[in-house]
């Protein structure tokens, strides 16, 4: 995880927005868990002035069970070519989490009447072999499905004004509405209620419901989320060729 080198977990957002508005809404420990899922709380830690800020943070996973960690970031207000960036590594020392230490960047690029938001980042899971399997499997693509659905929060608030607790909220009666859908679709699908009847139209009815059922299923589950709605979809995941960590994350020390 060097400077230079492009991290595993990448995402991108195009957010038309002021570059200032979006670099407080991302620095302020305050306003970052409101639209980041990675993160339940963070809270500033006492450092050197001027220097790195080291942070405590935290993450819920159940109501009874939250996995803290500490971390260190810097950030680049002004650079030569207009651009901003920050970095940060982090580590969890509790025994359950599967994240051990990492680290990552974030660029602020401004594009016409916007700004391309992008984060790219790594970790190191624990737990030895099993570790690596369960992050391969699932953690890694939970992590990254997260940063994107995150990001497009973000640029929800800032584009649409939809607070990061209403995009939640949208965001799951979305999901429900469309389950109830799937699973009331899915059901009818194995019912017929024209098999007592009999004539042409049983046999036009037989046919035809099977396939507006699947209609509805494929709508329910494929069709774009509504405006309001936080969408892990709307980011781009792969990194472009010129997507390289900032030279300033090589720079950081390992939180203790």
């Amino acid at each position: 995880m060097a400077g230079g080198l492009a991290l595993g977990l990448y995402a991108e957002a195009c957010i038309r927005g002021d570059l200032d508005d979006l670099w407080a809404r991302t620095q302020d420990p305050r306003q970052h868990p409101r639209w980041d899922l990675r993160f339940t709380e963070i809270e500033p830690l006492p450092g050197a002035e001027g220097g790195p800020r080291r942070f405590g943070c935290a993450i819920r996973v159940l109501p009874f069970l939250t996995f803290s960690g500490t971390g260190v970031s810097a950030g680049e207000e002004t650079r030569p070519d207009g651009t901003r960036a920050c970095a940060l590594r982090f580590s969890s020392p509790h025994p359950l989490s599967l994240i051990a230490e990492g680290g990552g960047y974030w660029q602020y690029v401004p594009d016409g009447d916007g700004v391309r938001f992008l984060t790219g980042y790594d970790y190191r899971p624990r737990w030895g072999a099993f570790g690596a399997l369960a992050d391969r499997l699932v953690l890694r693509r939970l992590m990254g499905w997260a940063t994107a659905w995150s990001l497009d929060r973000l640029r929800l608030w800032l584009e649409r004004g939809v607070a990061p607790e209403r995009a939640l909220v949208n965001w799951l009666v979305e999901l429900a509405v469309r389950a109830l859908v799937v699973t009331a679709a899915g059901t009818g699908l194995f019912l017929d209620p024209f098999l007592r009847l009999s004539g042409p139209v049983a046999a036009s009815m037989a046919y035809v419901c099977p396939l507006l059922l699947a209609v509805v299923i494929a709508f329910a589950l494929f069709t774009s989320p509504l405006p309001g709605t936080p969408a892990a979809r709307r980011c781009l995941r792969t990194p472009p060729t010129w997507a390289r960590a900032p030279r300033l994350l090589a720079t950081l020390e390992h939180p203790s």
